[in-house]
């Protein structure tokens, strides 16, 4: 992949952040439209992104983890739409979780479920 194709996808996660937070964009929606990459970067952001799903309902209970939350997730969208790699300990925080991203999703809230299972490990 050439720098130019790598910079695009990463301002497109970037963007796809961005309108989660904004509420442009459902989490499920953002999702499908990840960028297939091996960049490290995008695949980090596409895991933060299911873990931000995984905890709605820590999300709604607690405002200052909803923050916390929000401004992470903030930041990954602005180093992702500078182009920039993330921070190396963001990347290691999440590959324990994951062995890269679905390739594949079924259509609809039956595949979106079954990753999102897989991925909290049900």
């Amino acid at each position: 992949m050439n720098n130019s194709n790598l910079l695009n996808d990463r301002r497109f996660a970037g963007r796809l952040i961005y309108a989660v937070l904004t509420e442009r964009k459902t989490v499920l929606e953002a999702i499908k439209l990840f960028p297939d990459t091996k960049d490290k970067n995008i695949e980090c952001a596409y895991h933060a992104l299911l873990h931000y799903a995984a905890d709605e309902e820590i999300r709604y209970k607690d405002i200052e983890y909803r923050e916390e939350q929000d401004d992470y997730l903030e930041f990954i969208a602005q180093t992702l739409v500078s182009g920039k790699d993330l921070p190396k300990n963001i990347i290691a925080d999440y590959e324990d979780f994951y062995k890269g991203r679905a390739k594949l999703w079924q259509k609809g809230v039956k595949g979106f479920l079954k990753e999102f299972l897989r991925f909290i490990n049900i």
